[in-house]
């Protein structure tokens, strides 16, 4: 079962069903499960017979999350809580989606499986609370943390966002204040469903990125040159850039 399905990550899960006769896959949007419900995730897990849940769902408005964390603890560490607890009940493993944005950007070097979070923003502290339920309550799951994620075709994302405006001729104004990997939802959903084929069994917490570091503004211009508008684009490091929400200026995991 794939829960946040209408996401960019889920629709990447969908695009690959043909890829993996042998998996019987079962796609869940918000609409059709909550995972903030409990009684909705029992009656789910009831006719599933599932092996494995990979939970898609999450608050992601890291700058909404300032405003009202009540939502994004409810979603992204209730509403985990939930789910570890149904899935501890039926015997499922959990794959969980986790984030860059548990460190506080602070080391010198890319982060481990191994360094403690310290996140710096609502969004942050709501993963970890998650991620924090997921380990006391379950023994089969992978706790997989990703950064700076996008697809060229589905959700918002800073990739559509740049593209869009690039193709419309607007000055973008990009900071250069954040080191991260850009990751492509694509690349993630393989990756998680290899985990599965290959039955691996050593669970606990891993990190996927796509590996290259780089800041927004580098990013920004991959984006235009590899859509042909490099020459028709202006781009302009901005340094006033302010955000809600503080963000790690650090956000490089190592792949494990």
């Amino acid at each position: 079962m794939v829960t946040g399905a209408a996401g960019q990550l889920g629709r990447s899960l969908q695009d690959l069903t043909s890829e993996y006769p042998n998996f019987q896959f079962v796609f869940k949007i918000s609409n059709d499960l909550d995972i903030t419900n409990n009684e909705s995730l029992v009656e789910i897990f009831k006719t599933g017979g599932f092996d494995y849940c990979i939970n898609c769902a999450a608050y992601t408005k890291v700058d909404e999350a300032e405003k009202s964390p009540e939502m994004a603890f409810k979603v992204n560490a209730e509403g985990v809580k939930n789910l570890a607890s149904a899935c501890k009940h039926n015997n499922v493993a959990l794959i969980h989606i986790s984030t860059d944005y548990v460190f506080d950007g602070e080391k010198g070097s890319p982060y481990t499986v191994n360094d403690q979070p310290k996140p710096i923003n609502v969004y942050g502290k709501s993963k970890w609370e998650g991620e924090k339920y997921i380990q006391n309550i379950l023994d089969k799951y992978f706790i997989v943390r990703t950064s700076w994620l996008y697809h060229k075709i589905h959700g918002h994302n800073f990739y559509k966002t740049i593209l869009t405006k690039a193709r419309k001729g607007e000055e973008l104004r990009i900071t250069d204040a954040q080191i991260g990997c850009p990751t492509n939802a694509a690349n993630l959903a393989k990756y998680l469903l290899e985990l599965i084929l290959t039955d691996n069994q050593e669970y606990g917490i891993y990190h996927f990125t796509d590996g290259q570091a780089m800041s927004w503004i580098d990013f920004a211009k991959i984006i235009v040159e590899e859509n042909g508008l490099i020459n028709t684009t202006t781009i302009v490091k901005d340094n006033n850039y302010r955000s809600f929400a503080n963000r790690p200026k650090n956000s490089l995991l190592q792949n494990r």
